[in-house]
């Protein structure tokens, strides 16, 4: 299965796509960097639609079409509403959200054309649950809930749609912050692997079979419930 995966040179996305190569498919990666990994890539920035459009052409004809989505990048800008540069805080909108839209937009004439075309999105605790100092990054990701919702409904039949919900992950994502927005020495927090393995798993359910909404976090960590 050939499987396009945003955010595919780290973190989550760097799971998963080793994870689906490791599984027998195809990753191809979409990034604003080229991915450690030797997998076929072209870098764009999901804040850019008209960027990430093309990207998504360019990889589903190279590869001769595709077969699922995981749209795993993701961006953050902490800090109060008032602090937080609007420049900054609308960028984590337009990647986290606008982003997932364009690319899966892009993808769909690919995976309609597939038996059982897939969509993967990643939305987050903090998609069902707000916190203060983070109104970009819940904002975002309460849509990345809504519009997936509304999306597996909308293609009901045609094209399989999963959420998940990851807590927190041991990833770089929260390299660069201040002290106050880190996890702390205690803090619990699930390998990606761990959550790559879950969206393999969604990735294999049967046609007709759809593994809609799923929460993976570690069971202790204090985002979840």
């Amino acid at each position: 299965m050939n499987v396009l995966i945003t955010g595919g040179a780290s973190g989550l996305g760097a799971a998963v796509a080793r994870k689906v190569a490791d599984d027998g498919g195809r990753p191809l990666i979409l990034d604003r960097h080229p991915p450690k990994d030797d997998f076929e890539h072209m870098q764009a920035d999901l804040a850019d639609r008209r960027c990430a459009e093309r990207a998504v052409h360019g990889l589903a004809r190279s590869a001769g079409g595709l077969g699922a989505v995981v749209t795993a990048a993701g961006t953050d800008a902490c800090g109060t509403l008032c602090d937080v540069p609007a420049e900054d805080w609308e960028r984590v909108v337009q990647v986290n959200l606008l982003g997932t839209a364009a690319v899966i937009r892009a993808a769909l004439p690919y995976l309609e054309n597939e038996p059982s075309g897939r969509i993967v999105t990643i939305a987050s605790t903090l998609g069902l649950r707000a916190v203060s100092d983070a109104t970009a990054y819940c904002a975002s990701k309460f849509g990345v809930v809504g519009f997936s919702r509304a999306l597996a409904a909308e293609l009901a039949g045609k094209v399989a749609v999963t959420m998940i919900v990851p807590g927190g992950m041991d990833t770089a994502f929260f390299e660069g912050r201040t002290e106050q927005y880190k996890p702390g020495p205690d803090a619990k927090l699930n390998k990606p692997e761990d959550v790559a393995a879950a969206i393999a798993f969604a990735l294999a359910q049967p046609p007709g079979c759809e593994v809609r909404e799923m929460v993976v976090c570690q069971s202790e960590e204090t985002s979840w419930p």
